[in-house]
């Protein structure tokens, strides 16, 4: 008798829509909470934190809808055997637009080429509404309907010009990979994610956001001092017009060698009091650098090793939590304690970052630890010194 293998897969991407639904919904209640956490009492205003939960709240009413009716249509496209179907289906357009359908790399990319618009039409009526609704509603888009779609063609069009020769990459070598498949395919991902690494930064990001040097002044001075200090190298310092789409901010580094490159949205740079805060900020980025830490990043394949990509990512999201405590005590042992939890501070209240979180909801999916634990962790550092 043959093993139920889609019904098995079906029943557990239900189970762990159950068990995630749950764990939404502890979240759910954390967020309903009239008062703020001890830690916070004080550090944040009443006025902040109400806008906090109202927005947290919207947010999570949306992602009920949306993980419901996700689960419908995957569970329905599985378990009716859709993919088998649309399989052939994309092989007899082949030949309609003069293609030999039995050619495995058209006949792949013809069926990817279906997923993609399929996933783009179920996806967008929730993406509008996330940016301008939700997002809106609370402050933060800033972005036009023309932009949005400008973005989306954009994405698509780059998804046209790369993946055909990724696909066609990945085919050759399953085709060809004998006894070494899986070895031939990792080196190929590894390498793949080099090259992805290195461009995208350069070549892709500049086709949605422009980015423009840091100016002269005190600021650079004291982020190209730091940097100085820890022999990290930089060699190009940018402000990214993230307030072009959205009030959130941010910063990240990025770039391979002695080519470093740091960029601060330029939202930060408005945000933020002085700029000690920022270059908090700056210090506990470098110090990821400076620690050694490494971020992965798996391909998981959908609905083929879901257990495996649920279990990779809640192990992903510990290491890289334990990585952001330790990138905090760096920053604080190079002075910037004080500034590092004004830094934090102010990055929660402008992007109205949830104040309440339930353990169990954050343990599983937060990559950064709860601005709670962090405060509580950089309190403890001060206690021991004392």
């Amino acid at each position: 008798m043959e093993f139920p293998y889609m019904e098995a897969v079906v029943g557990f991407m239900v189970l762990m829509y159950l068990f995630e639904t749950y764990l939404d919904l502890r979240q759910h209640a954390a967020l309903k909470l009239p008062t703020l956490p001890k830690t916070l009492e004080g550090v944040i205003s009443q006025e902040k934190f109400e806008k906090s939960r109202a927005y947290s709240l919207d947010k999570s009413h949306f992602h009920f809808v949306h993980e419901f009716v996700t689960i419908l249509i995957d569970s329905a496209i599985l378990f009716f055997g859709i993919l088998p179907w649309f399989w052939k289906k994309s092989g007899t357009f082949l030949p309609l637009i003069g293609l030999n359908e039995e050619n495995e790399i058209l006949h792949t990319l013809s069926f990817l080429a279906g997923v993609m618009i399929w996933s783009q039409i179920t996806d967008l009526p929730f993406s509008l509404y996330s940016t301008f609704v939700i997002e809106a509603r609370h402050g933060f888009n800033k972005q036009t309907i023309w932009l949005f779609f400008r973005d989306l063609i954009k994405g698509i069009c780059l998804a046209i010009l790369l993946g055909p020769p990724i696909v066609s990459a990945i085919i050759v070598i399953v085709q060809n990979g004998g006894p070494y498949l899986a070895i031939y395919l990792w080196a190929f991902m590894f390498v793949l994610s080099l090259v992805m690494m290195t461009i995208y930064p350069v070549l892709i990001a500049p086709l949605f956001n422009k980015f423009t040097p840091l100016p002269e002044g005190e600021l650079r001075l004291k982020i190209e001092k730091l940097a100085s200090s820890l022999k990290f190298p930089l060699k190009k310092l940018f402000v990214v017009d993230g307030s072009t789409r959205s009030s959130h901010s941010n910063a990240y580094m990025y770039g391979f060698f002695k080519n470093k490159r740091i960029v601060l949205y330029d939202t930060l740079i408005q945000q933020c009091k002085n700029d000690e805060e920022i270059v908090a900020v700056i210090a506990h980025e470098l110090g990821h650098w400076k620690l050694n830490h490494t971020m992965y990043s798996f391909i998981a394949v959908q609905h083929t090793v879901i257990p495996l990509q649920h279990l990779v990512s809640f192990g992903l999201n510990l290491v890289s939590r334990s990585f952001e405590f330790q990138a905090d005590a760096f920053a604080k042992k190079l002075g910037y304690g004080s500034a590092l939890r004004a830094g934090l501070v102010k990055l929660q209240e402008e992007n109205l970052s949830a104040m309440n979180t339930d353990p169990w909801y954050s343990a599983y999916h937060y990559s950064h630890p709860p601005l709670v634990e962090r405060l509580a962790a950089i309190d403890a550092a001060d206690k021991k010194e004392e």
